[in-house]
């Protein structure tokens, strides 16, 4: 093997492993592992290497991801090998190396993933099967991904996730579906059992496990599609929510893309920001409310409905936007007259960025037309109206109209 200070090979060699060991490796991991001065990995991939692999094996430290640059600086000029579970880039170390030495500096062997593996074993196709990690992750992120008739792979934090997405199933509505638990796979010992959420009664198994689930939604569950707008009824609200038809407008307005950031000022019910992140797994928001009854009511509407990342911050705008991270689009839903407020929100928007406002009052109508006129972008009158009963007949409840100034930054100080 070429020594790592070589400009041609990479400083450390990535080795995925599975549940089978040393026998499941194909000859060119064998190779790099033999050939390695240093292994590391967790403790239990550790143990599966024969004593041929001669290397000085290294447990990694927790936690681990800020050890990762010191260790490896530990080790400069000796080959590395890292053994990783599966495929090093599927939710592996694979990703934090790249981020923290570059792509340049690895050399990636990946082995089949245990979504391979359980796709393999049950007859789905991969590429019609969401997955959802709760390794180190709350299981309310699997409430996004439940709708009638998808599959879900679910990666297992332990022996205890089975019975918490069966719980989160039933819970949220999906207590008929049914649940594969597909443990090791790959070994020799290789076992799966199954059931249905709503009558789970399977004591914990073996900590490596996938968790396979074909989705079910009860009769009486009320239904949340993937678009914005979802029902008023899915929020716990004290009446500060933007109501659902407005709600969707505003989303398509802010228009989110995968990996963007939002900050919903006046989070009230936190349903934008919500609705934001539910759009893609990788999309992120701050919501700003300065209440902190509301604050702690959007933190649990956000884990109802399957998004429990996003950030809260309790204060009030624009003193309470310092030290957040610099947003893709804001969305303004209260506090528009506040000194500074637009002022700030504007600047902290890259070029491309878009903000979004919404009042039904008439003083902030009033600053909105003004920023129209100076800065353009498109002004708009929302309204809508209710079919309600009138004594034996049927008539039109009006909401109270909003009024909506989106605009994007097209350049530094422009719109």
């Amino acid at each position: 093997m070429t020594p790592p200070d070589h400009p041609a090979v990479p400083a450390v060699t990535v080795v995925g492993i599975g549940a089978d060991g040393w026998a499941g490796l194909a000859e060119t991991s064998r190779e790099a592992l033999r050939g390695a001065d240093v292994v590391i990995g967790g403790p239990r991939q550790l143990d599966l290497l024969p004593p041929e692999c001669a290397g000085e094996r290294v447990p990694w430290p927790s936690p681990l991801r800020p050890a990762v640059p010191g260790l490896l600086a530990r080790h400069t000029g000796r080959r590395v090998a890292v053994l990783a579970s599966g495929d090093p880039m599927f939710y592996g170390i694979g990703r934090t190396l790249t981020e923290t030495v570059g792509a340049d500096a690895l050399h990636v062997l990946p082995h089949p993933s245990s979504v391979s593996y359980a796709c393999a074993r049950i007859g789905w196709p991969v590429e019609d099967t969401d997955v959802v990690t709760l390794v180190g992750r709350p299981a309310d992120r699997l409430a996004a991904a439940l709708h009638h008739g998808r599959r879900v792979l679910v990666l297992s934090a332990g022996a205890d996730t089975p019975a918490e997405v069966a719980k989160l199933l039933t819970d949220r509505g999906f207590g008929p579906s049914r649940m594969t638990v597909l443990e090791r796979l790959g070994a020799e010992e290789e076992t799966s059992y199954d059931g249905v959420a709503d009558a789970w009664t399977h004591a914990p198994g073996d900590p490596l496990n996938v968790v396979a689930v074909d989705c079910r939604r009860a009769p009486d569950a009320p239904r949340l599609g993937a678009a914005p707008g979802l029902p008023d009824a899915a929020y716990e609200h004290d009446g500060q929510l933007t109501k659902r038809h407005v709600r969707a407008a505003t989303l398509a307005a802010l228009a989110p893309a995968p990996g963007e950031l939002l900050w919903d000022i006046g989070g009230g019910s936190g349903s934008i920001g919500i609705e934001w992140m539910r759009t893609h797994p990788s999309c992120r928001a701050y919501a700003v409310e300065r209440d902190a009854e509301r604050a702690d009511r959007i933190a649990r509407n956000a884990a109802r409905l399957g998004v429990p990342g996003l950030a809260v911050t309790t204060g009030a705008a624009p003193d309470a936007l310092a030290g957040l991270p610099r947003p893709d689009a804001v969305f303004i839903g209260g506090g528009l007259t506040a000194p500074g407020l637009l002022d700030a929100c504007w600047d902290a928007l890259p070029e491309g960025g878009r903000l979004v406002a919404n009042t039904v009052t008439l003083e902030s109508e009033a600053l909105l037309a003004d920023r129209y006129r100076r800065q353009g972008g498109e002004l708009v009158k929302l309204s809508v109206a209710h079919a309600v009963p009138v004594g034996g007949f049927t008539g039109w409840r009006q909401a109270m109209p909003v009024t909506q100034w989106s605009v994007t930054k097209t350049r530094v100080g422009q719109a």
